[in-house]
């Protein structure tokens, strides 16, 4: 075989074809990507909460993004990650939500099947080594109880009470854990996802102080506005930084 050759009417391939030969791909190198995701299951339904920056680089490019999707009257996906690859993922997930409701079977994809589906398909995409840069929070509700999961770029997929990504992975998963209670309130929980964020835009170069909250509960998702967190920058040890012998971690 000659492999693929690029014409003159080809140019939208060529950002995606180095070489003759090569094979379509997708994203290969995160370009405009999202930072930390927050999860927790409550005893009444389960919350999620992320920031709404997209960054180019470590450029703070696009303020105002959400990265949450609605999949199912009661199942809601959060996404980190490369933003191109969460539309990627959007299309494929309406699509089989759509064949779904066009079968007229009268079944629908539960949570957790919908968080199977994401696992199996990401780790075929890691297998072709063209995966999807992601890592996804799938958070629902089902039989009476919430359900919260993860999947990322490898295929790696698991459930727990508290999940988080990004940066939020390393500084936000402990302050979850210390929070979480199995009594703790869908209301509770928004308010600690929202000081954790809080924590997280004070450190992480990649978040900015606009951030949203979802839930899901019997009653179905709720996404939440965006607002704007209330911070402070006039503690002492934030103004004259670390010095040897205090307690500041600057």
């Amino acid at each position: 075989m000659s492999g693929l050759r690029l014409t003159e009417g080809s140019r939208g391939l060529a950002a995606s074809v180095a070489v003759e030969g090569a094979p379509l791909t997708r994203t290969q190198v995160p370009y405009v990507t999202g930072s930390s995701v927050l999860g927790m299951k409550c005893a009444d339904g389960v919350v999620i909460a992320c920031d709404t920056m997209a960054s180019y680089g470590t450029l703070a490019r696009f303020k105002s993004l959400s990265r949450m999707h609605q999949v199912s009257p009661n199942c809601i996906l959060g996404v980190g990650g490369d933003y191109s690859d969460f539309q990627q993922l959007q299309t494929m997930v309406d699509a089989e939500m759509t064949a779904q409701y066009v079968a007229n079977d009268g079944l629908t994809l539960s949570p957790k099947a919908i968080h199977s589906f994401l696992a199996r398909h990401m780790y075929h995409r890691r297998c072709k080594v063209d995966p999807l840069w992601n890592t996804v929070i799938v958070a629902g509700f089902d039989k009476g109880e919430g359900v919260l999961s993860l999947v990322d770029l490898f295929g790696t997929a698991f459930s727990s009470d508290v999940l988080a990504t990004g940066f939020g992975l390393h500084l936000g998963l402990p302050l979850l854990r210390n929070a979480h209670r199995p009594d703790i309130t869908v209301a509770e929980a928004k308010g600690v996802l929202e000081d954790i964020l809080k924590v997280l835009f004070y450190r992480d170069a990649r978040t900015n102080d606009v951030v949203q909250l979802a839930s899901v509960t019997a009653a179905g998702v709720e996404i939440g506005k965006m607002t704007k967190l209330k911070t402070e920058w006039g503690y002492k040890s934030f103004v004259e930084g670390a010095r040897v012998g205090d307690d500041s971690s600057w």
